[in-house]
């Protein structure tokens, strides 16, 4: 029922950007609409006024001032307010909207884009166990393909397994530096019978955080293995790879107990090596979406601005973005510029999620290889894969007309930064259909968890 709204709220602003400042429709940013905090400032709320800042050379609030006083009545729109932040927050009528369904008003039935959606859902690192959080992730990502399947709209659900980050690296580390084992050593490890492997590596992940703030020189044996991941073909990626699977395997045995299950699991080593992000780098840098920092804390990284200033925030990426140990802190810096490139060449995760989101839309050009990672339910579960000659006949991925990804609301500005770099390269349309399934997090008493615990 909300569509509708979003499609005729949309139109409206680029009646009034077209009005109030001859911007023609070709050269309108993309209309993004977020949900407020809270509902004292709207039902729904548009940023438009941030993207047009820099290139109207006018303040995001007089922006969304001029704007708001041309919208004029919007049919299930009660008032619009130019927020102080420059925020369009947009009231919902929501009497109208019941009296006309108590009345048996006709339903407009306007649907998103024709073609098919991606949910993107759980990704849960594959370092430890699945815990409650990972579960409720799940839950809710299931939830919504079963709500647009019911719509009939063709979903494909992905389930995005980070391979390569420094939660693996850590617990390769950990194998490596604290226990000694060979990748040899580690199969007998995750063969033994209690097959509790994925609650091990957790406790070992734990462990070698601990060993860290013991002296952090050994920071450095993290980034030997970051680069060892990325790379491939070394014993300690062989390592990762196989603690990856292992772990993954135990996911989808949880999973398969709440009946929630995937097309394809797509493996951020694959990104890496079959040249995603390079090719999106370049694409990037092409248009001037990223840039080469050279002085400040940031040194040396390749940087995005971020548009968006009331969305920038603290990257809950825990490798850090600093470039130099001993530089000090730029908070203003930090809060507008998003790494990209870290100073020492790895790429951040959101780098990886931009190529990957192009990926998905068909934008990037590339493609994966595939392979039957496991039978499901009578059908295969497909995953990625950098390996040509795995590749077998397998179903159309990706070329989505709508994408969601399902992850919690700390990772809200960097789901923006997705947006903000389909709209900078020119895919406005894309940019638009880039949904994030955000919610917030749960904090548990220990009455509660003590309660759960006990089943």
């Amino acid at each position: 029922m909300i569509l509708p709204v979003h499609d005729r709220i949309r139109s409206r602003i680029r009646e009034a950007l077209q009005d109030a400042f001859a911007l023609a429709p070709a050269d309108q940013p993309a209309i993004v609409i977020e949900m407020p905090p809270n509902r004292a400032l709207g039902d729904l709320a548009v940023p438009v006024a941030f993207e047009l800042a820099r290139r109207l050379k006018r303040a995001p609030r007089q922006i969304a001032s001029d704007l708001a006083d041309r919208l004029g009545d919007i049919d299930g729109v009660s008032r619009v307010q130019a927020a102080p932040n420059g925020y369009l927050n947009f009231f919902l009528d929501r009497a109208a909207f019941l009296q006309a369904q108590l009345a048996g008003g006709a339903q407009d039935t306007s649907r998103p884009a024709a073609g098919k959606v991606i949910v993107e859902h759980t990704a849960i690192n594959p370092n430890k166990a699945a815990h409650i959080g990972h579960l409720r992730n799940a839950a809710l990502g299931d939830t919504l393909v079963r709500a647009l399947r019911f719509l009939g709209h063709p979903v494909e659900i992905q389930n995005y397994i980070d391979d390569t980050g420094v939660q693996v690296a850590d617990v390769v580390v950990g194998f490596t530096a604290l226990q000694g084992l060979t990748l040899a050593g580690l199969r007998a490890l995750a063969d033994r019978p209690d097959d509790r492997f994925d609650y091990y590596c957790w406790d070992l992940y734990a462990r070698v955080t601990e060993w860290y703030e013991g002296d952090k020189s050994r920071l450095e044996k993290r980034t030997l293995a970051l680069h060892a991941l990325e790379e491939g073909g070394n014993p300690l990626a062989e390592m990762g790879a196989f603690v990856a699977d292992r772990i993954v395997r135990s996911h989808l045995r949880t999973m398969a107990r709440i009946n929630v299950d995937y097309d394809l699991l797509t493996w951020e080593g694959d990104i890496l090596r079959l040249h995603f992000w390079a090719t999106a780098f370049e694409q990037l840098k092409s248009r001037q979406a990223v840039f080469l920092q050279t002085e400040g804390r940031l040194k040396g990284c390749w940087v995005m601005p971020i548009e968006d200033e009331d969305t920038a925030g603290r990257d809950p990426d825990d490798t850090g973005d600093v470039a130099s140990p001993d530089a000090e802190p730029d908070a203003e810096l930090e809060q507008r510029e998003k790494v990209i490139v870290r100073s020492n060449g790895t790429v951040t995760y959101v780098g990886k999620d931009i190529a990957n989101q192009f990926w998905k839309f068909g934008l990037l050009g590339r493609d994966f290889h595939y392979r039957v990672f496991e039978p499901r339910n009578g059908r295969p579960l497909w995953a990625t894969t950098s390996d040509e000659r795995m590749s077998a006949d397998h179903p159309e991925f990706g070329h989505a007309s709508a994408v969601y990804n399902v992850i919690d609301s700390r990772q809200a500005y960097l789901q923006q930064l997705l947006k903000q770099a389909l709209a900078t390269m020119g895919f406005p349309r894309e940019a638009e259909h880039s949904t994030h399934y955000s919610y917030e997090m749960v904090a548990l008493s220990h009455s509660t968890a003590r309660a759960i615990a006990k089943y």
